[in-house]
């Protein structure tokens, strides 16, 4: 119809308006309706050009790493009312997508020998009602032409931020050590809290016990051979791999660089779906209002 509606009004100074609606079979009111609602067409079209520039900048500000839901919560936080549905028809028309999840290489070894493991004081419960109380960690290794980068981590359930971390060219316990002593250094751990990982040797050893303890920290470990124990963990470091978006590094120096910048722009800049579409430190920040509240 809108063909045959536009084909009247380019020829119509030709024909007339009352031949053109016979040939073609239209009502001469319903031409002049949709003439009449050609402004409001035109500023349909012009605020959907400027939606798509907000949503291929929103794109591009996060290395296309965001997909529909948080290219559509960011949007929300601009004061921008859309629903997901259009923003989905919108990327998809402009060829644009987040990026899917790559495999996770696992670095798991289980200690040799009889070990007494804690017990499992998370159990998949993935929550926590205030910060700093219940903490996962995990270790991963990034490639180099040097060799292997490790990376561990320590996230805090309530606000999934990444509140200690330490890289090394080894994953001996010291690296997991030194990730607790920045996370409490910081002053982001409460006396009495848990912290959750594997059984890898590093976490199950009497170094990292007693660092634990020295912290006042309680520990916690999942089933051997079981990646959903510690999925939070196992979740952010497929994040990391999949947005970081290289696949091999020429030097330590250069991916400790690019992680270092990334888990700054995780904690600050990337909205997680968990804590209500805010950043983890949002959530950090906002705890206190909310509490008071």
């Amino acid at each position: 119809m809108t063909y045959r509606y536009r084909f009247i009004s380019e020829h119509r100074a030709i024909y007339g308006v009352k031949r053109l609606c016979q040939v073609l079979g239209l009502r001469r009111q319903g031409f002049h309706e949709w003439v009449a609602a050609e402004a409001a067409r035109i500023r349909r079209a012009e605020a959907e050009a400027e939606l798509v520039r907000l949503i291929t900048e929103i794109h591009a500000e996060h290395q296309g790493a965001y997909g529909v839901p948080r290219v559509t919560a960011e949007l929300h936080r601009r004061g921008i009312v859309v629903n997901h549905k259009r923003v989905e028809r919108l990327m998809r028309a402009h060829g644009l997508a987040g990026i899917t999840r790559r495999k996770r290489r696992t670095t798991t070894r289980p200690a040799a020998g009889p070990v007494t493991p804690a017990q499992d004081l998370i159990r998949r419960d993935f929550t926590a009602e205030k910060p700093g109380t219940r903490l996962v960690g995990d270790i991963t290794c990034l490639p180099t032409f040097e060799g292997w980068l490790y990376l561990a981590t320590v996230i805090d359930l309530h606000t999934r931020e990444v509140v200690g971390h330490a890289m090394a060219d080894h994953m001996r316990t010291d690296l997991v050590c030194d990730a607790i002593d920045l996370a409490t250094a910081r002053g982001l751990v409460q006396p009495d809290a848990v912290f959750h990982s594997d059984r890898g040797v590093q976490y199950t050893s009497s170094q990292f016990r007693a660092a634990l303890a020295e912290h006042r920290i309680r520990p916690s470990v999942g089933r051997v051979g079981s990646c959903y124990d510690n999925a939070v963990a196992e979740a952010f470091f497929a994040t990391l791999k999949t947005e970081i978006g290289v696949s091999i590094w020429r030097t330590r120096a250069e991916a400790r660089q690019d992680v270092f910048t990334w888990l700054r722009y995780y904690n600050h800049n990337r909205l997680h779906s968990t804590v209500g579409h805010n950043t983890p430190a949002e959530a950090r920040t906002s705890y206190p209002q909310a509490l008071a509240a």
